[in-house]
């Protein structure tokens, strides 16, 4: 029953003026294709430039901020125990080689 359904549902929405209204189509006259076609690259060329503004101020906020924000100096760690170590092996143990 399902199946019908949603087959019948679906032929009806196909038939209907709905999916016409949204997919896009090209206009006829060949000047107006050229001066979409334009602003659409244009369109593109300035979301590449706004990109590249954005990306080089991310970057130029990392430097300065790196340059201008000064840390402390590190103490040195205190937890340090210096010793000396020996490896010690019995005999009876096969060296594996």
């Amino acid at each position: 029953m399902s199946n019908a359904f949603f087959r019948d549902l679906h032929a009806r929405f196909d038939a209907s003026g709905v999916r016409a209204m949204f997919a896009p189509r090209k206009p006829r006259h060949p000047l107006l294709r050229i001066a979409l076609g334009l602003v659409g690259v244009a369109m593109l060329a300035m979301l590449l430039v706004a990109g590249l503004f954005v990306g080089a101020a991310m970057i130029l906020f990392g430097v300065t901020r790196r340059l201008l924000v000064r840390r402390p100096a590190t103490r040195p760690e205190t937890r340090i125990v210096d010793a000396e170590y020996r490896v010690v092996r019995e005999r009876s143990q096969v060296v594996l080689r």
